[in-house]
């Protein structure tokens, strides 16, 4: 049997000391991950065991979080969730609701009043007739161009055009007076115009009208035929409503 010699106590004496000194040292640093200094385990191992994260390497370090970290498993994330979805259409259908194109119409009210102005060979009319425009949308509607086509016994006799019309402001009604112009060249219509045997000199006229109108970044024509009857051989004509 061989005994052991100087040299092996010698040789495993300083590597036992080491080792308890390191157990001790790392024993002082709290475990990666936790705050409380009762719990004993490994050190940082990016910080070397110092406690601490160099300055200079903190863009470079990876955070490890385990995968039964409570900050992995939020709470209530169904209702969030369902609240957000809930928030969003509600949002998109008061959109839908406010910028839904709405009908914008064209009603004929009356007629104002007929001048009647007999020439040698015409029968010049002067027609005030009263209109409204209604505007069911929750935006300004602006009038581009309207147009007004006349006709008496379906024959075209004047065309007119109104471009200055102001707009129509959102849920709102608005009248115009508009003036059209109606030169009577027919020899027959003349001559029923101007005679003095017949008691009742009324034309029926045809008004065929048309209406550019923009909203919402889109242009829309509207178009409206209506007949009203006037009387072509005195100014005595009454307002009356258009039938």
């Amino acid at each position: 049997m061989v005994k052991p010699g100087k040299n092996s106590q010698t040789t495993e004496g300083p590597d036992l000391t080491k080792g308890a000194e390191k157990v001790n040292t790392l024993r002082q640093y709290h475990q990666y991950g936790t705050m409380s200094e009762n719990v004993t385990g490994g050190a940082c191992p990016t910080c070397r065991g110092t406690g601490r994260i160099p300055r200079d390497h903190a863009d470079q370090l990876v955070a490890v979080i385990p995968c039964n970290d409570v900050r992995l498993r939020p709470r209530r994330t169904k209702l969030y969730v369902c609240v957000s979805i809930a928030v969003c259409l509600f949002l998109c259908c008061l959109i839908l609701f406010f910028l839904f194109p709405r009908s914008v119409t064209v009603t004929p009210v009356s007629v104002l009043s007929v001048m009647v102005y007999f020439t040698p060979n015409t029968v010049e009319m002067e027609v005030t007739n009263l209109i409204n425009i209604t505007n069911e949308n929750f935006v300004p509607v602006q009038i581009v161009e309207f147009n007004i086509q006349s006709l008496v016994s379906k024959a075209v006799v004047t065309k007119t055009k109104i471009t200055n019309m102001t707009a129509i402001q959102s849920r709102s009604q608005k009248s115009y007076t508009i003036q059209i112009d109606l030169p009577i060249t027919d020899k027959g219509l003349n001559v029923y115009c101007k005679s003095s045997s017949f008691k009742i000199h009324t034309l029926f006229l045809e008004l065929q009208m048309t209406m550019n109108i923009s909203y919402l970044s889109h242009t829309e024509q509207l178009s409206l035929d209506t007949f009203e009857y006037i009387d072509c051989g005195t100014n005595s004509t009454i307002p009356h409503p258009v039938r």
